[in-house]
């Protein structure tokens, strides 16, 4: 089924922004996975704020040398049926999402990805990248660890006052 002139103009013109946009594009070979199945991923993305796209590799590329930075890009890995992943809001999720649901979905599978800055990764990058923790899982580490020390001193300062109440309370009964 060909598509009309038009029709291939805003796809790329939509690819472009959203390529422009992206902390990074992760691909994957989808042969073999239902339609229920895309359908899952596209969910899943979807709750994480990740976008999935199924475009010809032909139109990617024309996107990519529509912007500056990808201009330069290794684009020979775009090969074969892909799927694209985009964030533009967390460096990692992309990956962490598409490897999750290849756990289970072997017919997934992951094969490159394009950074923000140009840069093009390959699987076994990739792989590495869904392995990070995310942005949030960032955040939330470094406020557990910014409220330790606090909640420590909270816990002795309560253990400590608890003491001298016992104490208070000990020398009370003997009086």
């Amino acid at each position: 089924m060909t598509i009309s002139k038009e029709k291939k103009q805003t796809l790329v013109t939509d690819l472009t922004e959203l390529l422009n946009d992206a902390k990074v594009t992760v691909f994957a070979k989808y042969q073999g996975l239902t339609v229920a199945e895309l359908q899952e991923l596209r969910k899943m993305a979807r709750e994480n704020n990740v976008k999935i796209k199924i475009v010809k590799n032909r139109l990617v590329k024309v996107a990519m040398n529509e912007i500056a930075i990808y201009k330069d890009t290794d684009t020979t890995g775009l090969t074969g049926q892909l799927l694209y992943a985009v964030s533009s809001e967390d460096e990692v999720l992309p990956a962490k999402i598409l490897a999750d649901f290849a756990k289970t979905h072997t017919a997934l599978e992951l094969t490159g990805a394009f950074t923000g800055e140009g840069e093009a990764l390959g699987e076994e990058e990739v792989k590495a990248l869904s392995k990070l923790p995310t942005k949030n899982e960032l955040v939330a580490q470094v406020v557990a660890q910014l409220l330790s020390p606090l909640n420590d001193s909270i816990s002795g300062l309560g253990s400590g006052i608890s003491d001298i109440l016992g104490g208070v309370e000990e020398h009370a009964k003997n009086q």
